[in-house]
């Protein structure tokens, strides 16, 4: 029976949209009416929920007439209209990226300015290796709702297609045509807010987070998902990112699949991150390869999503968030990529190019939508330096949510109001964000960035979410102040011995006094004297006596006590002493000594 559903589905061809929507103003299919799945079958299978706009399956050209070829580099034989690659946002190529095969539609602006010492090249459309299936000879190849910039230097290559934009379009961009059409994106704008709402719906449903036919379990250096082994939908939930405990590489492995089945998996939260060695190129030999066609990796919820590590990334890709930043830099995602935020499309730090987005379809049955989904905006705040502006990470926020009616914001108490997702810390743009439904929101400041004060009130809003604003999202700027540097502090260390044989003097008691008062010399009584500074000090056995932790200024020594058979020195008091800045680390050492006492306590020589 699952043997079957694997052959019904595969055979099918789309003629209708149940899911809701459908319903859009958007035209489903602006290239064109014919539209098929992964193969060319009968024309009476339906699909019940499909991906919006018509998004998934080949549109052909000529489509292979099963599952994709593996990952080659043989000459182009099949070819496919759909759109391979969408974002509502831009479209960067950074780093050593290599190309992004089949069609690729951005709303903003696409922006080539590779690495210095990289290839020149980005390869659009058409691609040297991936499925080797390209969109139609002479088709809208590139679809820009903005710019094309190409760096100095660089040439973008859509040789046998059209790059067609809205904005200006500067650099070397070497295709059959180059065509500035004011209204090139106007057939997929409505494609943004319906990826936004199917994201929502998908993982979230109606009545909360879409219940998981499955378990995800993370640890031994892999996530494991393992299905129900029956459901036709395959649903796993994960709030984790897919990477080791120390952010490096881990498998991804899923087991108990039924033949056939679409795999939903739903990453939670607002910022993730996927770091995988699995996938591979060879299809017969990599079990994750197989699910590669009905397996959509959802994110609805997150602002920043990296995907990375050194495997060939399989299935497809959904990410909901208008304000969304993805950066790719994977050696190929094997599979759709949907966002309605922006792209960064790059390669690792640690070094090795080549990055690409390979042609693959998605076939897979999803659930249906409601026709009124949940909106969701962002709400953003950036934490800086009060004095330059800096970005600051590491300050920590919560967010909440205004729920008990009562202004302003209630963290404590009987009623208080309802905190969003646990709390979170600034990244190295000093920004916190989140995806969160219609509504009022306070940021609050639990802990400063290191160095810094925390501002008093620490409350940052109300930030108002509604249907207006929801798209661009709500921010606010947090500031906070330097601490005042400590205050640098000093010691005067004392050194006593007898002035005749340099032998150390223990018992010799003195008071220290700091220069108050504006009159020159010491004054330790009347109606303004010098101020002392703590209890006495007696030098010990080595003639050592220290005054520590003293301000800078200026102090003064009174000896008040000598050793048994020595002379109290006439006059007691010694200095100025004083403590700078220059010296205060080391501080100050007064060397003094005392003479013998020949007399005895009648006055008489001994």
């Amino acid at each position: 029976m699952l043997g079957l559903f694997r052959t019904h589905r595969a055979g099918r061809l789309l003629t209708t949209l149940s899911c809701a929507f459908a319903a859009a103003s958007v035209p489903l299919f602006p290239w064109g009416d014919a539209f098929a799945s992964a193969g060319n079958g009968p024309a009476d299978k339906a699909v019940a929920a499909p991906l919006p706009g018509g998004l998934g399956p080949c549109v052909p050209g000529t489509c292979p007439p099963g599952p994709y070829p593996p990952v080659t580099n043989d000459p182009v034989r099949f070819r496919d209209n759909a759109i391979n690659i969408f974002a509502g946002g831009d479209f960067r190529v950074r780093g050593s990226a290599a190309e992004a095969e089949g069609r690729v539609v951005v709303l903003g602006d696409f922006d080539q300015d590779k690495a210095a010492g990289a290839s020149a090249i980005y390869n659009i459309g058409e691609a040297g290796v991936g499925s080797k299936v390209a969109p139609d000879v002479g088709t809208d190849w590139l679809t820009t709702g903005g710019d094309v910039t190409i760096a100095t230097g660089e040439r973008l290559l859509a040789e046998a297609g059209v790059v067609r934009h809205a904005g200006t379009a500067s650099g070397t961009i070497l295709a059959q045509r180059v065509v500035k059409d004011p209204d090139a994106a106007a057939p997929y704008a409505g494609l943004r807010g319906q990826l936004n709402a199917a994201s929502q719906c998908y993982a979230h449903g109606e009545a909360g987070t879409r219940t998981a036919t499955g378990t995800a379990k993370h640890g031994g250096g892999e996530t494991l998902f393992t299905g129900d082994g029956t459901s036709a939908l395959q649903v796993f939930n994960v709030d984790f990112d897919l990477a080791s405990a120390s952010g490096g590489q881990e498998g991804i492995r899923f087991a108990n699949i039924p033949d056939g089945a679409t795999v939903l998996v739903n990453v939670l939260g607002t910022r993730r991150v996927l770091n995988t060695y699995s996938g591979g190129i060879d299809d017969a030999t990599d079990p994750l390869n197989q699910l590669r066609e009905s397996l959509l990796w959802n994110f609805p919820d997150a602002t920043d999503v990296e995907i990375k590590g050194t495997g060939q990334f399989q299935g497809s890709v959904l990410i909901g968030q208008n304000s969304s930043d993805t950066t790719v830099s994977v050696p190929g995602i094997n599979g759709r990529f949907f966002t309605t935020g922006s792209i960064t499309h790059t390669s690792s730090a640690s070094g090795g190019g080549g990055q690409e987005f390979h042609n693959y379809p998605f076939v897979g049955d999803l659930p249906e939508c409601g026709s009124t989904p949940t909106v969701t905006g962002t709400v953003e705040v950036a934490k800086k330096d009060a004095a330059d502006g800096k970005a600051l990470s590491g300050a920590v926020f919560e967010l909440w949510r205004e729920t008990n009616g009562v202004s302003g914001v209630q963290t404590s108490g009987a009623n208080p109001d309802t905190q969003v997702d646990a709390p979170c810390t600034t990244d190295a743009q000093g920004k916190c964000r989140a995806a969160v439904p219609l509504g009022t929101y306070y940021w609050v400041e639990t802990k400063a960035p290191k160095g810094y004060d925390l501002p008093s009130p620490a409350t940052f809003g109300p930030l108002v979410v509604t249907e207006a604003n929801a798209r661009q999202g709500v921010k606010v700027t947090a500031k906070n102040q330097k601490k005042p540097a400590p205050e640098k502090l000093g010691a005067l260390h004392v050194v006593k011995k007898d002035r005749t044989s340099g032998r150390p003097l223990a018992g010799a008691v003195f008071e220290l006094w700091r220069e108050t008062n504006g009159t020159a010399g010491l004054q330790t009584a009347g109606a303004n004297p010098d101020t002392r500074q703590g209890q006495g000090c007696a030098t010990d056995g080595h003639g050592h006596c220290d005054f520590r932790d003293l301000r800078l200024g200026t102090y003064y020594l009174k000896e008040t006590a000598v050793p048994d058979g020595y002379r109290l020195p006439s006059p007691a008091v010694t200095g100025p002493y004083r403590l700078t800045e220059d010296n205060a680390t080391k501080g100050v050492t007064v060397r003094l000594s005392n003479v013998r006492d020949d007399t005895d306590k009648k006055g008489r020589r001994r």
